[in-house]
């Protein structure tokens, strides 16, 4: 593999991968403490290489091979991140995949760049996680290690480490939740979900639709599916919607 190309924002030293190619050019943008080398960006890579299509991923700051601490970032910065990848890296229409987090950075991006937007697809969508899934079921002991110490430590069911929650993680959500109000975002959207998501409550996607302006919004519930949606059944519904995105019908 060669090695990621680089991109100098907000103090922030970002990696980043882009394949050039016809548009509209799809943009990865990762789930929460996850990198640009997972299975699902790695399988939209190729796909788009076999089409001829641009295709860029990336690392947020704190994640992957990025600068900065994990600890340190919040939703607000990684937006920004995902924000600079896109004005100073890709070019023409884009259409957004977001996985979990990358949902929520998803919609941030669609309502500050819409003129960009040829379509939208979510993975299993987490926008205002930290508020819904974080703070609102919290027990009263996590909320004062947050409080006191600005931080407390969620075992993970992805790694042997725990995940540093942060009470800046959950103050800068606030200044970004999107499913307290109607939505600007009129592209075509589609959301995959799993139905035994054990993270991500699949009505969070239905929230998401019913918020959005857009009326071109398809839904697709696996009922199987779990939160990371990687098996090759769960990817090639994801390579379908991400076709049908770009305008490419079967």
């Amino acid at each position: 593999m060669t090695d990621p190309a680089w991109l100098e924002a907000q103090g922030r030293r970002l990696a980043y991968r882009r394949r050039p190619g016809s548009g509209p050019e799809v943009v990865f943008l990762t789930g929460f403490r996850s990198d640009m080398e997972g299975s699902k960006a790695l399988a939209l890579e190729a796909h788009c290489e076999a089409k001829g299509q641009a295709f860029t991923r990336f690392d947020y700051s704190g994640h992957g091979l990025s600068s900065g601490r994990f600890v340190d970032g919040c939703i607000g910065e990684w937006c920004e991140d995902a924000l600079a990848v896109i004005d100073q890296v890709t070019e023409g229409p884009l259409v957004l995949v977001g996985s979990s987090m990358g949902g929520w950075i998803m919609t941030l991006v669609a309502r500050a760049r819409p003129e960009r937007l040829a379509g939208l697809v979510g993975i299993a969508a987490a926008p205002d996680f930290t508020e819904d899934l974080i703070w609102n079921v919290a027990t009263p002991e996590q909320r004062r290690a947050l409080e006191v110490d600005g931080v407390h430590y969620e075992p993970s069911a992805y790694s042997e480490e725990p995940t540093p929650i942060t009470m800046k993680l959950v103050e800068d959500g606030r200044r970004h939740l999107v499913l307290r109000a109607a939505l600007d975002i009129s592209c075509p959207i589609h959301l995959i979900h799993g139905q035994r998501d054990p993270d991500v409550p699949w009505q969070t996607s239905l929230r998401l639709a019913a918020h959005v302006a857009a009326d071109d919004v398809t839904i697709e519930l696996i009922k199987d599916g779990e939160h990371r949606l990687s098996r090759d059944g769960d990817v090639a519904r994801i390579l379908a919607a991400v076709d049908r995105s770009c305008g490419v019908r079967p």
